[in-house]
């Protein structure tokens, strides 16, 4: 059973979902530091000006250590005001009678939700099904966790019955594989090349980085489901590889494809992180 452990984003690229539909078991590592300005609470759409962010305002002041989980929304009325630029921008695209109606309630769902990592994990969970990825999800804070940063990694994957955990690139700078190899677990590293241009409304060129609803506004959702399982298909050929190499920096993807945290279980806390109780 493959497993992958990252926190949650808010409707984060295509990779975000490519790596959850690489394995059986994905968990939001929420449990960690919050980080501001990064990717957990804003993403970037396409417009005709280039990308522009969407940043869900989050509160800050004197919440410096506050976790992902316990990270708050600061203003009511971001969710009415990020769709509408969402609409205005991707109004003619080839598919925004499919995928309009399907966001703007996702978005409307949300409007009175103040916990970051519950808009962020409805919008995945909604987003997971319109791309036909049957990929079970669950929350960090499920767990009873050790310490130490590989650790509770190791330890995660054990209660979840892993035999393989795929990390992003990022985290080969930190973390310890063989603690995962004493534990009978098998670390295989995620390789985000090989994704196929598709035309986009305000393109060419294509800008893979923007955030997934760029996908399914401009091919719908059966056109992003099939999209993304042909990059499943490669990737399962050489990230599972028997004796797949170990990424180098030439595996990563360009400036702004995997934000920090992607599949590389995040941060460190900048102090031991509060075991809470209960998902979200």
């Amino acid at each position: 059973m493959r497993a992958a452990i990252v926190q949650s984003s808010y409707i984060p690229w295509k990779g975000y979902f490519s790596l959850i539909h690489l394995v059986d078991r994905f968990v939001f590592y929420d449990d960690v530091q919050y980080t501001r300005q990064d990717w957990r609470n804003r993403n970037r759409i396409r417009t005709p000006d280039g990308l522009h962010w969407l940043t869900i305002p989050i509160e800050v002041k004197g919440r410096r250590f506050q976790r992902v989980c316990d990270a708050r929304v600061s203003e009511p009325g971001w969710a009415e005001r990020h769709w509408r630029t969402i609409e205005f921008n991707y109004r003619h695209a080839a598919c925004h009678a499919e995928i309009a109606p399907q966001l703007q309630a996702l978005y409307e769902s949300c409007a009175g939700e103040t916990r970051l990592s519950a808009i962020n994990g409805r919008f995945i969970a909604a987003i997971c099904t319109l791309l036909r990825i049957p990929t079970a999800l669950s929350w960090s804070m499920d767990y009873r966790l050790g310490e130490g940063r590989t650790e509770r990694l190791v330890d995660l994957c054990r209660q979840l019955g892993a035999s393989e955990y795929l990390s992003g690139p990022a985290a080969r700078t930190y973390l310890h594989p063989s603690l995962f190899e004493q534990a009978g677990i098998r670390v295989c590293w995620m390789d985000y090349r090989g994704y196929t241009d598709y035309a986009q409304l305000h393109g060419p060129p294509c800008i893979h980085e923007a955030s997934i609803v760029d996908l399914l506004f401009n091919l719908g959702g059966e056109g992003a489901a099939a999209h993304l399982a042909a990059f499943r298909r490669r990737a399962e050929g050489t990230v599972f590889a028997p004796n797949a190499p170990q990424p180098s920096l030439s595996t990563l993807p360009p400036a702004g494809l995997a934000p920090p945290g992607t599949g590389d279980g995040g941060p460190e806390p900048t102090r031991p992180a509060i075991r809470p109780g209960g998902a979200l």
